[in-house]
């Protein structure tokens, strides 16, 4: 089965994004194997990066403003690809105060969902909706309009 793992800095403070990720995570079930692994704020950049870095497996995608931008066929394109090879991906997100440059450097891909800029929290919610959104795009789904 498909490995997807999403590593982030911080927890998930409110119920309500709690149980929007709840929601996704179950309808990706059936697609996918999904881990989410919550990292600690830690006082540098460089410290959150040391850790982040020991938890990237396969094809590493990092969330970063400054990223490609992909409309949401696009991003379908990209995971099968990676999922065709019988890849594992890993997506990062950083904590509030971004990402030190040596995790970006390290990325196989440089993401950016938009040029605006979105709470860390909130972000997991749209990356675990977008990642939905792929496998049924695949899948030539109605959900995709």
């Amino acid at each position: 089965m498909i490995k997807i793992n999403i590593v982030c800095v911080g927890k998930l403070k409110e119920q309500y994004l709690r149980d929007a990720c709840a929601e996704y995570i179950k309808r990706l079930s059936r697609f996918c194997k999904l881990e989410i692994k919550e990292l600690p704020e830690r006082h540098s950049l460089k410290e959150e990066a040391e850790e982040i870095l020991r938890e990237l497996r396969g094809y590493a995608v990092v969330l970063a403003i400054e990223g490609k931008m992909r409309s949401s066929e696009e991003f379908s394109v990209d995971l099968k690809a990676v999922f065709d090879r019988g890849g594992e991906m890993t997506f990062v997100i950083g904590s509030s105060c971004g990402l030190d440059q040596s995790v970006k450097d390290r990325a196989d891909l440089l993401l950016s969902f938009s040029k605006m800029t979105f709470p860390h929290q909130l972000f997991r919610v749209l990356l675990l909706e977008q990642i939905y959104r792929a496998f049924m795009i695949s899948g030539g789904s109605e959900y995709h309009k």
